[in-house]
């Protein structure tokens, strides 16, 4: 081998060498250190620069305000921060970073057996934290396979029994909302006591890194996560069946927090049968089994269900559920429901839906809902529809809805229509691509078609006209809508000492552009009137068909006119003093249809504002 080729690796190698060998002594790093009351994090800084390397150290356990007086001189670091920090800190190497934390208790496990020849064992101890020392309340501690579950007390107390089993060694888990979980072997067939630890989770943003900068730069600690570590992230609490109405009412304390212990741990079972929640065939850790078949006499709490669910009163399942799911009240899942789900009073889904829902007085998804929703009041779901809504008030879409909604009073669509709104009052959407049917409509913006007394849409067709025909020489119209398709609400007048007439009706119209500018236009009309001629007594309903020649003078102003056909239908067989009698007026040119209806060629001009 060349000379110079074996060289330039001897000299990569002991660079190599040297590097890994600093990196496994900074904590034997000699330094001289000299304070007089200095805050913690600036002894700290102080050191960091002394040395070239970084500390790193969660918030919560070391005090940065706390004031400091040290005269140390040429000692190892090690040395130093033990003088700095208590023996309940431990200190580890890691690359350029010397990692504080607090070191773990060391609580050896004290285990007491005695035989038991009987199908039923216990094993009791305490738990406690592994860092503290301090008791841990509430923690579950569990066997999976037989499902026997308990909590332990203020002390960090628990007892629990197990059966026994031809296995000798059967494994207790124990788990705690920010903490580690821990798995414990134990023999079977004997009486035990034992003494758990347990590690807390660490908080990542609550990590300091303290940099080798300029200490004479005050308070330079940067909440930063540089440090290449395996870290735990503390639980989410999210939207859970327990955080509802009837979840925080039904369900008990211990219930709530074995379930927030338990978030990570479910297993599967055939079937169960329940009396009432934590009354069940699986015990306390019912919540955390998924089923084929449940049967809830009064109500039942699992983890969810793919096959049956049937609750006399109610089912709460804090997951899927799939297939069929009966209550006699009413049904909450935690998450996603397929199949047909039916329920006296309230179906509740904190996911989404795809399938039959039927509620006898309302249905909530907070998902995306896919299929056929049936309430007898109300319906809710707070993303998007794809299907059908009938409810007999009320129908909500907080997203878009891709179907059909039918309501007994109002629909709501936050988003889009694309398809077909029906309501008894009202019905409201962002945007329509579809078809709305109600005494009010109201969009903001509209591709399709707004049917009903009054239709609003605020980026749409709005138009005042003003207008004369041979009928009433003054008319005042609101036209609204879309270009396509818009509604018109009348009201007109003719005056005169012996002809008075007074009429208001309501009509649809379209406009069609005949050149590309949208300029000229025609606007076929149709529009029907009561005439009110001195009596209400009569009927004198008056129906015109308008073609009108549209032209656009600015932006604001346009004017239009064209011929009408109008057909009268009329019981009135005298006029009466001061109104006018015949319409129309004689010498006009009419045609019968039969003794009360008589039709006649009209004409309509007038003025577009807006």
């Amino acid at each position: 081998m060349n000379p110079k080729t074996v060289s330039r690796i001897l000299f990569l190698f002991l660079l190599l060498a040297t590097h890994l060998l600093s990196a496994q002594l900074l904590l034997n790093k000699n330094l001289s250190l000299q304070v007089s009351n200095q805050r913690m994090d600036n002894v700290l800084e102080i050191l960091s620069n002394k040395g070239d390397f970084y500390f790193s150290y969660n918030s919560k356990i070391v005090n940065k305000d706390s004031l400091v007086s040290l005269s140390a001189q040429n000692k190892s670091l090690k040395e130093i921060l033990s003088l700095l920090f208590n023996e309940s800190y431990e200190f580890r190497e890691s690359g350029n970073y010397i990692i504080i934390r607090k070191a773990p208790i060391r609580m050896t496990m004290v285990t007491e057996r005695a035989v038991n020849e009987d199908r039923i064992y216990s094993v009791s101890g305490f738990v406690y934290n592994r860092e503290t020392g301090s008791a841990i309340s509430e923690a579950s501690i569990y066997e999976k396979k037989l499902l026997a579950a308990a909590l332990s007390n203020q002390n960090g107390y628990f007892k629990i029994r197990l059966k026994s089993s031809k296995a000798a060694v059967a494994e207790l888990n124990v788990s705690k909302e920010f903490y580690m979980d821990t798995m414990v072997r134990i023999e079977t067939r004997h009486d035990q006591q034992l003494t758990v630890t347990l590690m807390p989770l660490e908080n990542t943003e609550e990590n300091v890194t303290v940099s080798p900068l300029d200490y004479l730069i005050p308070d330079l600690i940067q909440a930063l996560n540089l440090v290449q570590q395996k870290h735990y992230p503390l639980p989410v609490d999210t939207g859970t069946v327990e955080r509802t109405g009837a979840g925080r009412f039904l369900l008990s304390s211990q219930q709530k927090i074995q379930s927030l212990n338990l978030r990570k741990f479910f297993t599967e079972r055939p079937f169960q049968v329940s009396l009432t929640p934590g009354l069940s065939t699986h015990g306390r850790l019912s919540p955390q089994v998924v089923n084929n078949f449940s049967f809830n006499v009064l109500g039942g709490y699992t983890a969810g269900t793919h096959g049956f669910e049937l609750g006399g009163l109610f089912n709460i399942d804090k997951k899927e559920v799939k297939y069929f799911q009966l209550a006699g009240l009413f049904n909450i899942d935690g998450g996603k429901f397929t199949g047909f789900q039916l329920a006296g009073i309230n179906n509740t889904v904190l996911d989404s839906v795809r399938g039959f829902q039927v509620g006898g007085v309302n249905n909530l998804v907070k998902g995306k809902f896919t299929g056929f929703q049936l309430g007898g009041v109300y319906n809710h779901v707070t993303d998007s529809v794809k299907g059908f809504q009938l409810a007999g008030v009320g129908n909500f879409a907080r997203k878009k809805v891709s179907g059909l909604q039918v309501a007994g009073v109002a629909n709501f669509s936050n988003k889009e229509i694309n398809g077909v709104q029906i309501a008894g009052v009202i019905n409201y959407t962002k945007r329509l691509k579809g078809v709305q049917i109600g005494l009010i409509n109201i969009v903001d913006s509209s591709d399709g078609y707004s049917i009903g007394l009054i239709n609003v849409v605020l980026k749409g067709y709005h138009k005042l006209a003003v207008s004369s025909n041979e009928v009433t020489g003054f008319n005042l119209a609101f036209k609204t809508g879309n270009q396509k398709f818009y509604s018109i609400l009348q009201a007109g007048m003719h005056t005169g000492n012996l002809n008075k007439a007074y009429a208001f009706g309501y009509g649809l119209g379209s406009e069609m552009p005949l050149n590309k500018k949208k300029n000229i236009a025609f606007n076929p009309e149709l529009i029907s009137q009561y005439l009110y001629l001195g009596s209400w007594n009569y009927l004198n309903l008056l129906n015109r068909a308008q073609l009108q020649l549209h032209v656009k003078i600015n932006k604001f102003i346009s004017v239009y006119g064209g011929p009408s056909y109008n057909v009268f239908v009329s019981d009135q067989w005298a006029g009466i003093a001061g109104y006018r009698y015949p319409v129309p007026k004689s010498g006009y040119g009419t045609h019968s249809y039969s003794n009360r209806v008589s039709g006649w060629w009209g004409w309509n001009a007038g003025i577009n504002i807006f």
